[in-house]
């Protein structure tokens, strides 16, 4: 399609913090959360630091909302083991960093954590997932705590949990599907950094004519490719080591294989050997009685043939005795 779109994370840092193009990332957490979002202000964040590292892999985003509540929106290209100890500690540090020293508890504002993962965060068949905060009754689990009807009032919500942070994970990687919805829309441009031409959802518009890459100054769109090289020679160097991870562990493995072969091969084989020798023995004691009964039937003066069908000798072996 060719749309030469800048890519959402390199945005996020440079150009959706300026307050005429607020309008894009209004959309995108107007269409994820279901609800008008007007955003009053950036706040401080972890992209905001002076460490090159930190803007090279991952980006971030705090807005405070016309309602008070706080939005963490982060962009993560890289694969983290501990990516959800991530997002419990950015909620956590804002939760205590947004609260006044002395302030009542009230004062605590709601946060939304809207994590936008390149990578397969965790198993599940979803693309996007979405966590809260429920108290279920012990020996009810149909039954949900709800607020009085004054902290209703004084607190904007149903539930108890509607206090409490909520997460939102997008595995945009999973998408593999034509967009049907709104968010569809979104996660579409997120995987592929284009937008379709009948693309509705809000902000997707305004995304399409501000996102251009022909619209960066000289300076900037330098930039851009710099960190997109960047960003790509990364990927291919932790590429790189998981392939070369996998064939070492295959080497390490086929050799650990065989030593375990060879080491149950031998034991297979003293165990084989035993049990042989044991049905040896056994026959051979069983062929033994079997000519001594013969012997004695025999001496006896009992027919060959009642000797043979008593003991289960051949007729020729009767005969020889």
């Amino acid at each position: 399609m060719g749309t030469n779109l800048i890519h959402f994370d390199w945005a996020m840092k440079r150009l959706l913090r300026d307050k005429s193009n607020y309008v894009v990332l209004e959309g995108f957490l107007s269409t994820l959360l279901e609800e008008d979002i007007r955003i009053c202000k950036f706040l401080e964040s972890e992209s905001n630091q002076a460490d090159a590292l930190d803007k090279f892999n991952r980006a971030d985003i705090l807005v405070e909302d016309t309602k008070g509540e706080l939005l963490i929106i982060e962009v993560q290209n890289n694969r983290e083991l501990d990516y959800f100890h991530r997002m419990l500690y950015g909620v956590s540090k804002t939760v205590s960093e947004y609260i006044g020293l002395g302030d009542a508890y009230s004062k605590i504002r709601k946060v939304y954590s809207i994590n936008i993962v390149y990578f397969d965060l965790g198993q599940g068949k979803d693309y996007v997932y979405h966590g809260k905060t429920f108290f279920r009754g012990l020996h009810d689990p149909e039954d949900i705590l709800h607020l009085s009807v004054r902290q209703q009032e004084l607190f904007v919500g149903k539930e108890a949990g509607d206090l409490f942070p909520e997460y939102y994970v997008l595995r945009v990687n999973e998408f593999d599907r034509m967009a049907s919805t709104p968010l569809d829309e979104w996660i579409q441009f997120l995987k592929t950094g284009e937008i379709d031409k009948g693309a509705t959802a809000k902000g997707l518009p305004e995304a399409r004519e501000r996102l251009r890459v022909d619209a960066l100054s000289t300076e900037e769109k330098q930039a851009y490719y710099r960190e997109m090289e960047a960003l790509r020679y990364q990927k291919s160097v932790i590429e790189t080591g998981r392939i070369e991870g996998k064939e070492e562990g295959r080497a390490e493995g086929r050799e650990e294989g065989r030593m375990e072969g060879r080491m149950e091969g031998r034991l297979e084989g003293r165990l084989e050997g035993r049990l042989e020798g044991r049905l040896e023995g056994k026959m051979e004691g069983k062929l033994e009685e079997q000519l001594r009964i013969a012997r004695n039937m025999k001496s006896a003066g009992i027919a060959a043939d009642a000797i043979a069908a008593v003991t289960g000798l051949p007729m020729d072996e009767v005969e020889k005795l």
